[in-house]
């Protein structure tokens, strides 16, 4: 009876697109990359992505990673609420509604083939790329910054890095920046939650796959958060962009390879 009832939860869980494997794996994946950016500061949101292009369609990539995203940064928020700077967080929401504004303009004529290649090249850029060095910021330059990593992420899902360098040129405390970068990705993944939906994304149903790997990915996060004082950042990158170099080759090809053939 116990095993039935779980059969028939387990079931429920897994969207149409995806095999029963396959939905262990990115619930595994949700934990693994929410752990990872809480005891690192950053990384996970581009891991998770570059593993949800191998499962899932590329055109419920980016929506459905905004939600996942959205839930695994709220956790972190929540977790380290006293240490936000709210007046960088306000300056960035300002920025980020006239950047997804902007970019939903543009989202709805580009073709399929093309996004797959803004998100390999991306990925690429995020492991091997120069990442941007940017003069302390004020109010004006967070706002900016908010516009531009808004628009941005429709388009590749995962503005992490950009977001993180702008806030790093602030030299906040660990603690504090981790909090201050996690309220800020909850705005910018919840405006391109809303994009979505205007445009008419259909993520009703996906609500139990994203409310379990949102579960997976809280889990993620306390374990990190208990960690995030006693980790090494040594090796751990290498292997993380070897992982994502992998990731954005097969996007590069699936998109090349749908642009010609269209």
């Amino acid at each position: 009876m116990i095993a039935d009832l779980f059969a028939d939860l387990w079931a429920q869980l897994i969207p149409a697109a995806l095999s029963g494997w396959s939905m262990a794996v990115l619930l595994a994946s949700s934990l693994l990359t929410s752990f990872i950016t809480a005891a690192f500061g950053a990384g996970g949101g581009v891991l998770l992505l570059g593993i949800m292009t191998v499962y899932l369609p590329v055109t419920a990539v980016i929506p459905l990673h905004g939600v996942i995203q959205a839930g695994s940064n709220a956790g972190r928020m929540a977790l380290g609420l006293r240490d936000i700077r709210w007046p960088m967080v306000l300056a960035f929401t300002a920025g980020g509604v006239i950047g997804a504004l902007a970019g939903s303009q543009v989202l709805i004529r580009l073709p399929m083939g093309w996004m797959e290649l803004a998100l390999g090249a991306f990925i690429l850029w995020a492991c091997w790329g120069p990442k941007p060095t940017l003069r302390r910021g004020s109010r004006a330059r967070i706002a900016a910054g908010g516009a531009i990593t808004s628009l941005v992420t429709l388009f590749v899902g995962a503005t992490g890095p950009f977001v993180a360098a702008m806030l790093r040129t602030m030299q906040l405390d660990r603690h504090v920046h981790v909090s201050t970068f996690s309220a800020c990705m909850v705005i910018q993944h919840g405006l391109k939650i809303g994009v979505f939906g205007l445009l008419g994304f259909a993520f009703a149903p996906y609500l139990p796959f994203l409310a379990a790997m949102l579960a997976a990915g809280f889990v993620g996060t306390v374990l990190g958060r208990v960690a995030l004082s006693g980790l090494s950042n040594r090796g751990f990158h290498t292997i993380l962009n070897v992982i994502l170099t992998v990731l954005a080759l097969r996007l590069l090809f699936s998109g090349t390879h749908s642009l010609l053939a269209g």
